[in-house]
């Protein structure tokens, strides 16, 4: 299956998902578009539709509808145009804000890089649908960090921010995505060593 074709069966996986959670049909026109519109960099970056990033967008989306009961059409489609992680595949908030709208930008932009200094304050003071996008988000990098084969420093340094900093404000914000970070912080020193 081609990067194309991996793409289609996410979105249309995505679009499923949400309809069956009771997601309106407005707010599926919404995310499909965005869904679209954060596949836009990887499609064009990402030589192998396999990379542990291809698919983080939808990944994201169904982690917030599956686990964070998220059932609003902005919030799921600021989380699939939020990246933490890799300032090449974010799509720029211009481009957000002309094709989803201010509602959607806002959120996406709100939601703290991995990087921030004042990571923990950030996402504590965030409105909860932005610490929900957050923790959403950083949650599909920590369950495919695994895949990261070649950059160990990046493993290590994912879980335990998972660990100090991730987990407790999913403690404080959702019962089952701190279920989730939990389980995930218990999986990784068991299979990569502590």
């Amino acid at each position: 299956m081609g990067g194309e074709d991996r793409g289609a069966a996410m979105a249309a996986s995505v679009v499923r998902s949400a309809r069956s959670a009771g997601v309106d049909d407005e707010g599926l026109e919404l995310l499909s578009r965005a869904h679209l519109l954060a596949m836009e960099p990887r499609m064009r970056l990402l030589r192998d539709d396999h990379h542990p990033q291809f698919l983080h967008p939808g990944r994201t989306v169904l982690i917030l509808l599956r686990d964070g009961g998220v059932t609003d059409g902005g919030v799921l489609s600021a989380a699939a145009v939020t990246e933490s992680e890799d300032a090449s595949l974010r799509v720029d908030p211009e481009r957000v804000a002309d094709v989803l709208g201010d509602g959607v930008r806002s959120i996406a932009d709100r939601a703290p890089r991995s990087d921030s200094e004042v990571l923990a304050e950030e996402l504590i003071s965030a409105p909860t649908d932005v610490r929900l996008v957050a923790l959403a988000e950083r949650l599909d990098h920590l369950r495919h960090a695994h895949l990261r084969t070649r950059d160990e420093s990046w493993r290590r340094r994912v879980h335990s921010q998972a660990e100090s900093v991730y987990l407790p404000v999913a403690e404080r914000t959702d019962p089952l995505l701190a279920m989730r970070y939990r389980h995930w912080c218990r999986t990784f020193p068991r299979r990569w060593g502590p």
